[in-house]
């Protein structure tokens, strides 16, 4: 066979920053249109050609608005926040959603989706908390945690605990004391990567809500090397258990809160998430957290 004639078969993604603050920054994700015979292998080979955190592969769907499949450079995920707020947002722009409520079909059931003045929403679900004495037989110890990061037990904020929170997909959140020790964390993201699957995490949510550091509710750093993604600048999925656990400690009082993530990263992209809690009786029922999008270019991928 003369593999010069072999045809290849050209695939556009769609470059967009979700969750841009004050125009920029923002966490790039892939959106692939059109992506409705595509199989897994085909989505996770795309995904690891464009080789950002996040690739959302949009199709019809038969029950919700569209149907959204996400793959890192290495495997699926169940949701990714920042690849929906761009499918959502690029959607929009291109005329082809327009204001209001709709909603995605994913492999783990159907999400409401809201769009209004330009900010896309994403519903997530009442959060569940597990603490390090419920990790159960996982062998993971909370010095093991801390030693991933470099964090020392005085580094902590004493006004949380570091929990395992889930609205969808769970991330371990780890309250620290200032700005000062959120920049200088250490992750070791081999060990990250192992406690991450034993505990079935997307990642680490590291945050502090210390005023010098931010205007915002928290800002925060997160790192989820288990999916190939050492370190991102905006995690939707992440900063809505963050969120539920800011309420619920009492660190906010309203409904509203807002969360900043890539500040502290070594290339910084700042990235604003706004989430809106739905309370019932004082209770977290359901969460929706949102951001803008704003597209960047285009590129082709052969597969």
């Amino acid at each position: 066979m003369n593999y010069s004639q072999v045809k290849s078969n050209p695939i556009t993604v769609h470059i967009v920053n979700a969750f841009i603050s004050q125009g920029g920054g923002g966490n790039p994700a892939g959106v692939v249109l059109g992506a409705d015979t595509f199989s897994d292998e085909q989505m996770l080979l795309i995904a690891s050609k464009v080789g950002l955190s996040e690739t959302v592969f949009v199709s019809a769907s038969d029950t919700e608005g569209v149907k959204l499949d996400f793959f890192t450079p290495t495997r699926r995920i169940a949701h990714c926040g920042h690849a929906t707020i761009a499918a959502f947002s690029y959607l929009a722009q291109q005329g082809l959603i327009g204001e209001g409520e709709t909603s995605k079909e994913t492999v783990d059931g159907p999400r409401k989706i809201v769009l209004k003045q330009g900010t896309a929403f994403m519903e997530q679900k009442a959060p569940n908390y597990l603490l390090p004495s419920q990790w159960g037989g996982s062998d993971v110890t909370l010095s093991e945690v801390l030693h991933s990061v470099g964090l020392k037990d005085r580094e902590l904020d004493p006004d949380f605990t570091p929990s395992v929170v889930n609205t969808g997909n769970s991330f371990l959140l780890i309250g620290v004391k200032s700005g000062e020790v959120l920049q200088k964390l250490e992750p070791d993201y081999a060990l990250i990567a192992k406690v991450s699957d034993k505990l079935n995490l997307v990642g680490y949510y590291v945050f502090t809500t210390d005023p010098q550091a931010t205007d915002k509710d928290a800002t925060t750093r997160m790192f989820a090397p288990r999916y190939g993604i050492e370190e991102e600048s905006a995690t939707g999925m992440a900063a809505g258990p963050l969120a539920c656990l800011l309420y619920d400690a009492g660190k906010v009082k309203t409904n509203t809160v807002r969360i900043e993530q890539g500040v502290f990263m070594s290339s910084p992209s700042p990235s604003l998430i706004d989430v809106e809690l739905n309370l019932v009786d004082g209770t977290i029922s359901r969460l929706m957290a949102g951001g803008k999008g704003k597209p960047v270019k285009h590129i082709t991928v052969d597969v």
